[in-house]
């Protein structure tokens, strides 16, 4: 009965994360997947019996453990605002990797106490079975995999968080490649030849691991930490599938692989759409070291625009590309910015959305910004196809976008960012930028777009500026 639950589950899982590929499907898919999960956790605790028959009975701890879970969880989700969406994830992905390790741990040390408990059985003799090293090699692999997935999120989530900042060392990425390899080759000693101090060494991998985890994410820029996210969530499947392998459960099983895989292949297109390789993405800094110092020369002159010529200018537009970045998210100006568009349409005005791979703090964090205003998935275009619409559009409106539209990833070599696909938002007639003031974005680095010709600033929180907007496009 209990496999049968667990292959329903599974099922549920792939269900899910196929609708979660269209927005109109998502809630819906995210609510089977979960029932899925809940089915598997309820038959898990009444029906699973282990090899010698005995049924789970700590029930106190493991309810309690769920409610207190349950609740909590529920308490987060329902107060985090949309711009600590990406720090949500991040935690919540760290405490699944911390999950996978703590199996690992409690896994290792009930084979050390087999193994104690097995008469005239040395920690040599062990070597020669295949099933021990096989469980041992899973337990490690859960283990490595799970500590750097969660270390490597809670540095995600200071970093987005504002709490820490980007850190480098001369050597930084050398120093991190040797530690994976003493990782490694601990890992492999142990495994192959269980020597007497295997309890130590275990120990030694589990902080080593930690460590690890905190300056692989430390260097790495800002702009890149949507990949970066997206990469750590893989890891954490990875390492779910693991601990999957030790129970023998399917449904763990199966979950950990789908978030492996599906996390895997976002990262590859997460790199492609920014004409990266992964290695460039771990190793390449992107944003860091970059920022530009106080006092820096400006590129020009900028020039502003006031709200009732902006107004007067998107009102008597025929198209209007608006992009979204992470200055929206902040003035939570999503629901603002989509009565805009009901507006502007109903003068006539055809308004649709350029959503760039990477805009945001996390992978899809614009499309779920817009998803929660109900505006429809059908007017959001992606880059490629932006791009194509620019050279024919009289206004593009830029809320809170910096680094994805500046054309210094395009037009100058020595710019960290050179070589970085855009949305070419200066093909368009007009551009009007909305910003709080003129500092770079979160990668640090200058936009020379902002002293085109053809872009005007329109300096102010995008909620406020857009709800000033609504009123003076009432009045025309």
């Amino acid at each position: 009965m209990l496999t049968i639950i667990y292959l329903l589950a599974s099922i549920t899982f792939i269900i899910g994360l196929k609708m979660l590929s269209h927005p109109a499907k998502a809630r819906r898919g995210n609510l089977i997947a979960a029932a899925g999960m809940a089915a598997a956790i309820v038959g898990t605790i009444f029906l699973f019996k282990d090899s010698e028959g005995n049924a789970l009975h700590n029930y106190l701890w493991i309810f309690g453990g769920l409610l207190i879970g349950g609740i909590g969880g529920t308490v987060v989700a329902r107060k985090v605002k949309m711009t600590a969406m990406p720090e949500m994830v991040s935690m919540f992905n760290g405490m699944g990797g911390a999950c996978a390790a703590l199996i690992s741990v409690v896994e290792f040390g009930h084979l050390m106490n087999g193994l104690q408990s097995v008469p005239g059985l040395t920690a040599i003799d062990t070597t020669f079975q295949a099933g021990l090293r096989q469980h041992l090699l899973i337990i490690v692999a859960g283990l490595v995999i799970g500590s750097i997935s969660f270390a490597g999120s809670m540095v995600a989530w200071a970093k987005l968080n504002g709490k820490i900042r980007d850190f480098i060392f001369a050597g930084q990425h050398i120093f991190n490649i040797v530690l994976l390899l003493v990782i490694f080759f601990i890992a492999l000693y142990l495994v192959g030849w269980l020597p007497v101090s295997g309890v130590s060494l275990f120990y030694v991998i589990l902080g080593l691991s930690l460590l690890y985890g905190v300056f692989f994410v430390m260097p790495i820029g800002g702009a890149d930490m949507p990949v970066v996210i997206s990469l750590l969530n893989s890891f954490t499947g990875v390492a779910a599938a693991c601990a999957g392998f030790l129970y023998n459960n399917k449904a763990m099983l199966t979950g950990g692989i789908l978030v492996g895989a599906a996390g895997t292949l976002l990262t590859i297109l997460m790199c492609k759409a920014m004409n990266r390789s992964l290695l460039n993405v771990l190793i390449g800094s992107f944003g860091a070291g970059h920022k530009n110092a106080a006092g820096t020369p400006e590129q020009g002159a900028y020039k502003e625009i006031s709200l009732s010529d902006a107004a007067m200018v998107m009102n008597y537009a025929h198209k209007i590309i608006i992009v979204p970045g992470y200055g929206l998210a902040v003035a939570q100006a999503q629901h603002t910015c989509h009565e805009l568009e009901k507006l502007l349409e109903s003068k006539g005005v055809e308004v649709t959305y350029a959503i760039h791979p990477v805009a945001g703090r996390m992978p899809g964090h614009m499309n779920v910004l817009l998803a929660e205003a109900d505006v429809s998935y059908d007017k959001l275009q992606e880059m490629e196809q932006a791009n194509n619409e620019f050279p024919s559009t009289d206004v593009v409106l830029i809320l809170g976008a910096n680094d994805v539209v500046n054309p210094a990833a395009k037009n100058d070599p020595s710019s960290p960012i050179y070589g970085m696909p855009i949305l070419d938002v200066g093909l368009a007639k007009t551009v009007i930028v909305n910003k709080r003031s003129m500092k770079p974005g979160y990668a640090g680095i200058e936009n020379a777009l902002f002293f085109e010709p053809k872009t005007s600033m329109l300096f102010g929180d995008a909620k406020k500026v857009l709800q000033d907007l609504i009123s003076e496009l009432k009045e025309l």
